[in-house]
């Protein structure tokens, strides 16, 4: 005779199984959303793993580089290390943390409901994300399925002839080079979808003239991918037809050109470094004139200066290559292009301090990270300059001045625009104020430790200490310089992992943050925090620059009132 189960098994059983069908649930609905706001939030959470598996690397060399005659790491693994960290460091976080920022913000921005073609925003971020879990997975099958699996030893520049097959056997390589191509059409892709959605998508009233700064940024950054990445692209194509189908682009003994291979890079290479800064602009644009009270100054020439910054980055790029002999007409043209791009940046750079003269500057967390990338930048656009100069980017080319030099734009300029971009705009996304406390704790800390690793790293470079080297002497009066640059890392390594923890701590405890914390003007925080799936419920009007400021204050004689929402996302009596 069958029994029957007990109906309280049976309850049990449906009681077990319910959080796991919620949590299938909510995975299915992340994996195959469409949604411009889920998936900013996954750009930004992938590019946030990968910032923390590279600043494992690079803490990582730092111990081997703390003493001389180190063997921490073996010269083998330095190079997969320095190769993965710089890759990883451009590839993996800097483009799909500023993507993910601008995938969230600019449909929120110019009041629209979505980007202009949703699937292909979803198809751009998998495709990325599918290129940097392949550049790892080199480390299980860089060697072929029947060695020992090795990640890529050849720079994230990987200059030929060390790209060759004979230099670099088994599939490491190919790895690097695969990946990067993927990742190349997810962000021409991502890249198509900002320009559509900023000139197509944008909500009444919302001229090209009253654009948000940050949405024009993104605009100028979309338009040098386009440029900018074909080359790339190209030359990754040239290498696999090299090291496969017997063609000698970059294989000198044949006829081919290792220069070659530096023009198509760095054609790519430099224009990269402004994609990756313009954002950051971007963010200080919007986060600057809140916290000073006073509305940007001088739009036009703001405008007028990215768009300068990203039309003469384009020639720009050899300045990489004053030692490798391109002759002095060249090297001419080079010098002054590299000093014409400082003009329109320095515009920027006068126009904020402008905007913060006089204003009513509160220091929050957002802020203080803002000020600290405007003096870094600053030190960093000098150092620049210096070597934009042929005859001294000669003697120091190769060495660790140019290291502390592009890490100084990289994290000081970019890493801390994006940390006051998290502070300013997580109360956003997340519902949750992050903590001002754990934020102090964390600005000043990595404040401490950027300063002790960079300013530090300039004067090894001074002394001769080339990059790429995995040890040196102890006689070659490097030793003390170096143990400063990697306790640096240390207090940035404690000031990021603190940064991460404050994130889910808020998350969870923080305190709710309401539709408008800092009660700004730009129409994202005209919505509920988060928004909605929709956006808006009713698209809004504007007629200004600063719509929720007209909203806010119609007493204001310069307001333009003409939203159709209240703050909140309520509909306007």
């Amino acid at each position: 005779m069958a029994t029957q189960t007990p109906v309280t098994e049976v309850l049990d059983l449906t009681v077990e199984k319910a959080p796991q069908r919620r949590w299938l649930e909510v995975l299915h609905d992340w994996v195959t959303t469409v949604d411009h706001k889920k998936i900013g939030l996954m750009y930004i959470g992938y590019a946030l793993f990968f910032l923390v598996v590279a600043g494992f690397e690079a803490l990582l060399m730092r111990v081997q580089l703390a003493v001389p005659n180190n063997h921490f790491v073996s010269p083998q693994v330095f190079n997969r290390l320095f190769t993965m960290h710089g890759t990883t460091m451009v590839f993996f976080v800097g483009m799909p943390i500023l993507f993910g920022f601008g995938n969230y913000l600019i449909p929120l921005m110019i009041g629209a409901r979505d980007m202009a073609f949703p699937r292909l925003n979803a198809f751009s971020f998998w495709i990325s994300a599918f290129g940097g879990l392949l550049l790892y997975f080199s480390y299980f099958g860089g060697s072929g399925l029947y060695g020992a699996g090795s990640a890529p030893d050849v720079g994230w520049f990987a200059y030929a002839p060390l790209t060759a097959q004979v230099f670099s056997p088994g599939h490491s390589t190919d790895y690097w080079t695969l990946s990067l191509l993927l990742t190349g059409i997810g962000t021409i892709g991502t890249s198509l979808n900002i320009v559509a959605t900023a000139i197509c998508m944008r909500c009444p009233g919302m001229k090209m003239s009253r654009l948000p700064l940050l949405v024009w940024l993104y605009l100028v950054t979309s338009c040098m991918v386009f440029v900018a990445v074909s080359p790339l692209t190209a030359a990754q194509i040239m290498l696999m037809l090299d090291r496969y189908l017997g063609s000698h682009f970059f294989d000198t003994q044949a006829g081919g050109s290792a220069v070659l291979w530096m023009h198509f890079f760095w054609i790519f290479g430099h224009p990269e470094v402004y994609i990756l800064i313009l954002p950051a602009f971007a963010f200080a644009n919007e986060i600057i004139p809140v916290f000073s009270r006073k509305a940007i100054f001088g739009y036009p020439a703001m405008v007028a200066a990215s768009v300068g910054i990203g039309f003469i980055s384009l020639s720009v790029w050899a300045h990489h290559m004053f030692a490798v002999g391109m002759g002095p007409g060249a090297n001419t043209f080079f010098v002054l292009a590299t000093m014409a791009v400082s003009v329109p940046t320095g515009i920027k750079i006068f126009n904020w301090l402008a905007t913060l003269w006089g204003g009513k500057i509160r220091f929050t967390v957002s802020m203080m990270f803002a000020v600290g990338f405007l003096f870094q930048f600053l030190i960093a656009g000098l150092t620049g300059i210096m070597l934009s100069v042929a005859p001294f980017d000669w003697q120091l080319t190769g060495s660790y001045f140019v290291v502390a030099h592009f890490h100084y734009v990289l994290v000081g300029a970019i890493l801390f625009m994006l940390f006051s971009a998290f502070y300013y705009w997580y109360p956003k996304m997340s519902g949750r104020m992050l903590s001002e406390t754990m934020g102090k704790w964390h600005f000043w800390l990595f404040l401490i430790g950027f300063h002790l690793t960079f300013d530090f790293m300039h004067v090894p470079g001074l002394l001769g200490m080339p990059r790429r080297i995995y040890t040196y002497e102890a006689d070659r009066g490097w030793m003390i310089w170096n143990m400063v640059v990697s306790s640096g890392a240390i207090f940035q390594t404690i000031a990021t992992l603190l940064f991460v923890y404050n994130m889910v701590w808020s998350y969870f405890k923080g305190e709710v943050a309401g539709a408008d914390p800092w009660d700004a003007w730009t129409l994202e925080w005209s919505t509920t925090s988060p928004p909605a799936t929709y956006n808006f419920a009713k698209i809004p009007s504007v007629a200004s620059r600063r719509p929720l400021w007209d909203l806010k204050h119609p007493e204001d004689p310069d307001s333009h009132y003409e939203t159709t929402e209240k703050p909140g996302g309520e509909e306007r009596p």
